[in-house]
């Protein structure tokens, strides 16, 4: 009987060590990162780990769905916590971006259905859920231009994730910059017409979130 506790004691730990390797990886690496590597991370096999959890999604959803909800509600406070509607909408796309920038699994998870569990794509769809509201508040005081989407959000999310994964030690700086020029073009002040349409944007980026 001690042995068997022992056992267990020690496949507990193993899940542990596994969990928190993969967060840590995914964060460095995105969802698709070698489960070799998570593996190597956590000081096991590669055995173990598969003894432990079938498949990639299986580890992805131990491992993230509740970290990713505590990122995206940490970062949701501070951008409603801004004073005007157009405020907190460029801090919500900021923060956005940032986290982009420093945690390659947020990203994957807000800008990806291939590694998505329902628990995953729950946080995604409370993300662009929050990004609308965002949206519909700064259009309801004229501070955001009113042919605006949020299909736009989630495809500039999408170009973002882009730099973040390909961009080198400077992508965030430059993240930055892509940001401040897209919300200068948001603003309704001396908006032009925007080339095609919602239902364009909307195609695009269902897309994007398959891809």
């Amino acid at each position: 009987m001690a042995q068997q506790r022992a056992m267990r004691a020690d496949a507990r730990r193993n899940v542990e060590k596994l969990l928190d390797a993969a967060r840590e990886v995914f964060r460095e690496r995105g969802l698709g990162a070698p489960l070799e590597a998570v593996a190597a991370r956590a000081g096991v096999s590669i055995g173990t780990l598969y003894n432990r959890f079938c498949n990639r999604e299986e580890l992805i959803d131990a491992a993230l769905p509740a970290l990713l909800a505590q990122t995206l509600g940490e970062l949701s406070e501070r951008a409603v916590a801004a004073s005007t509607p157009w405020d907190r909408f460029a801090a919500y796309i900021f923060g956005l971006s940032e986290l982009q920038a420093g945690d390659h699994a947020f990203s994957d998870a807000m800008c990806s259905s291939k590694y998505a569990s329902p628990a995953v794509e729950k946080v995604c769809r409370a993300g662009l859920e929050l990004g609308s509201r965002l949206i519909a508040d700064a259009q309801a005081d004229g501070s955001l231009r009113a042919d605006v989407t949020v299909d736009d959000l989630f495809t500039a999310l999408w170009l973002n994730a882009c730099l973040a994964d390909h961009g080198g030690p400077q992508a965030p700086v430059v993240a930055r910059r892509q940001i401040a020029l897209l919300l200068d073009g948001l603003r309704s002040v001396g908006q032009r017409t925007l080339p095609g349409g919602a239902a364009e944007a909307a195609a695009v980026a269902a897309r994007l979130m398959r891809a």
